[in-house]
């Protein structure tokens, strides 16, 4: 399905949170000086402008990221993840960086990275953010296509630096990308047991997220962290996100005590009604 775009959506609540722990992970993921591969199986434009376009239909960002410019004493952690989102922008906030954007701010030189994007108009926006008016090096380091990133991962794994971070976010307006998501995860982890995988997924009234989590964690993976925030009450219809999680495999060892420590702040400046919470579960072996 070529339906989904994301422009709808760019910096609500749940594009906070996940960039918020993606920018956690490649801070950390860079600490070391062996280089690291960034791999996002679905890229979506990169980058969005939330002034004109789909991202004014709803103007989801107002309730998301916009919540976290206006918030003062913010934590070390959410202070240097609104410094980023600003450092895209000037006095105004008229772009939103997608997972790509917020990922290159973490690349050094020898560090690449791998976009795939199937919607063929997302995929040359992908293409002139990132390639169009980026030095040959930038080139170099930035590989993009437009194929399916379920299928398209099967070529990164494992990478030359035996290090990746990999992204995984699909739109799931196909119920079945809920399976496609486990099946990816176990063939990948046959192919590259140490990287560190992140698996975005909405919270709705539907069995398909739950059900999903529940399959990740029953494919006995030793280190994984998962975590959920939920912004109002479920609706009365039953329609509806209230909230988003990250299913993280082979996690940072500090991020549960950096989640522990800011998710109260970010789960109280993006709640729209006081059911809102966030949930941290964790198995290391």
């Amino acid at each position: 399905m070529l339906s989904y775009r994301h422009a709808f959506h760019a910096g609500n609540h749940a594009d906070v949170l996940k960039h918020y722990v993606l920018g956690l992970v490649l801070a950390y993921t860079k600490q070391k000086d062996k280089p690291f591969w960034y791999i996002d199986t679905h890229a979506g434009a990169g980058i969005y402008r939330l002034t004109e376009g789909y991202a004014t239909q709803n103007a989801e960002f107002e309730q998301g990221i916009v919540k976290l410019l206006s918030a003062d004493n913010l934590p070390k952690p959410l202070a240097d993840f609104v410094a980023q989102i600003k450092g895209f922008n000037t006095d105004t906030l008229s772009f939103y960086p997608g997972s790509p954007a917020i990922a290159q701010d973490f690349l050094r030189a020898d560090d690449k990275m791998r976009l795939f994007e199937l919607h063929p108009n997302d995929y040359k926006l992908l293409i002139e953010n990132f390639l169009g008016l980026n030095s040959k090096a930038q080139a170099r380091q930035v590989k993009i296509e437009m194929q399916d990133g379920f299928a398209g991962i099967k070529a990164c794994l494992p990478p030359p630096p035996r290090r990746a971070v990999v992204l995984i976010d699909p739109p799931y307006e196909d119920k079945q990308d809920y399976q496609r998501v486990v099946k990816m995860i176990k063939d990948s982890l046959t192919r590259f047991a140490t990287g560190t995988y992140i698996i975005w997924n909405p919270l709705l009234q539907r069995p398909e997220p739950r059900n999903m989590i529940q399959a990740l964690v029953d494919l006995n993976i030793a280190n994984w962290l998962n975590i959920e925030m939920t912004i109002h009450e479920p609706s009365a219809e039953g329609f509806g996100m209230h909230g988003s999680g990250l299913f993280i495999i082979n996690p940072p060892w500090t991020l549960p005590n950096i989640l522990q420590e800011t998710m109260p702040i970010l789960t109280h400046l993006l709640a729209l009604d006081n059911t809102a919470s966030f949930t941290l579960n964790e198995q290391t072996i």
